[in-house]
């Protein structure tokens, strides 16, 4: 397809797939336990904590690797830097799979597989940077972003049916050999770069990373959407990673916790279809984060008091809808904003605040639940109010320059 003066080629769709199918695997890897903590803990002879610690660790993992692996994504490319990350997944995936019995084993199979985790996550803007134009940036951010929600999903809805099926042992050797799988499908699939650039020359060249890395905090509305990214991101990993125990004390099972889990990536999963496809049509960004963030904190509202199976479900989908949404806009959104820092460079830093923020939130949240009765109502509250602050920030954000002018260029 010919636009202008340069050209857009069909490919671009399956390396786009291909790498989704990586992410979606490395976030199945990472939430695995997620929707069976009790069992879990049963199954190990640990604590809800230490069960918690094999998502966490993805976290802290990802202070050490985001700015290196961004580094690695600027300088060398997809290929090289998304295959190192799929490389790790694969190897430890199969390891945690053949070592499940050991709970020391399988936590440095999550800490092997997490150090690849920044290397696939952060590319997300860059694939979409090297095959589509900018017009169809967000959406293709929002495709690399759904399949994040769809690992997620998967991993809450299929970790419990196969550990009913085939033990905990069976489940993790399952993914082991999906995990192997990422690794051919990616290394057949995906290509650097499509033979000619599908944008402008003036929307292609990038600044270093560290200069672009000193230049991005220059910038007000950039500082503004980290916060907001701490706050959101990290509401998301501390609630997706505590689940099963947000509604055990309310009666709820572990499929019913899947269940919940599940809904509620499957809205984030539409929603990252349907926003920012709505975003790029109307070359707007700030109103749609705007209407995101008052969503997902009307959804974690729900998700704090509801006591019905049905107002559960509802709420959670709610929540992801509009949390997970706002996920895909705000990676182009700063792309936009930062230009010419590299694309993995920023991304680098939104997802690195959501890691720094998560793991604060999943201990406070561990911390100041109900000695009693496990209720995480209280810091379920404090989660709301900090979602309000971001609305406060949200509601503050201007228009990039760059999404302007090409709006201007039509």
């Amino acid at each position: 397809m010919e636009h202008g003066e340069y050209k857009i080629y069909p490919y671009r769709w399956v390396v786009l797939l291909a790498y989704m199918f990586v992410v979606a695997l490395n976030q199945s890897l990472w939430i695995t336990f997620a929707p069976i903590t009790g069992p879990a803990a049963d199954y190990y002879g640990v604590s809800d904590l230490s069960i918690g610690l094999l998502s966490l660790c993805f976290m802290v993992v990802y202070i050490i690797i985001s700015i290196p692996a961004s580094w690695v994504i600027d300088t060398y490319g997809i290929r090289v830097a998304v295959g190192i990350g799929v490389v790790f997944t694969g190897i430890f995936g199969l390891l945690r799979g053949i070592l499940a019995d050991s709970y020391t084993f399988v936590l440095l199979a999550q800490i092997g597989i997490a150090i690849g985790q920044p290397f696939i996550l952060n590319a997300v803007t860059t694939v979409a940077a090297r095959w589509f134009p900018i017009r169809d940036r967000a959406t293709a951010s929002g495709l690399g972003s759904l399949a994040i929600y769809l690992g997620i999903i998967s991993g809450l809805a299929l970790t419990p049916l196969l550990t009913i099926h085939n033990q905990i042992s069976g489940m993790l050797m399952i993914y082991g050999i999906v995990s192997v799988i990422g690794i051919v499908v990616f290394f057949a699939f995906v290509r650097e770069h499509p033979p000619t650039p599908p944008c402008r020359p003036d929307q292609e060249e990038r600044s270093l990373v560290f200069e672009g890395l000193k230049e991005s905090f220059r910038i007000k509305d950039f500082v503004l959407l980290l916060v907001i990214f701490f706050i959101g991101l990290g509401v998301f990993n501390a609630v997706t990673t505590w689940i099963e125990d947000i509604v055990r004390p309310r009666g709820f099972s572990i499929t019913q916790a899947g269940s919940v889990g599940g809904l509620m990536i499957l809205g984030g999963i539409i929603g990252a279809v349907v926003i920012p496809l709505l975003s790029d049509h109307y070359r707007k960004r700030t109103p749609f984060l705007f209407v995101t963030v008052v969503g997902a904190t009307l959804g974690l509202a729900g998700i704090t008091f509801s006591a019905s199976y049905g107002l559960l479900l509802t709420s959670a989908f709610v929540f992801g809808f509009f949390l997970l949404s706002a996920g895909p806009i705000g990676f182009q959104y700063a792309a936009e904003l930062t230009y010419p820092t590299p694309e993995g460079t920023s991304n680098g830093l939104l997802l690195l605040m959501g890691q720094i923020s998560g793991i604060a939130f999943i201990l406070a949240m561990d911390v100041f639940k109900s000695p009693q009765t496990g209720s995480m109502t209280l810091p379920l509250l404090v989660l709301i109010g900090l979602m309000v602050l971001s609305l406060v920030f949200a509601s503050r954000l201007k228009e990039a320059t760059t999404i302007l002018v090409d709006s201007v260029g039509d």
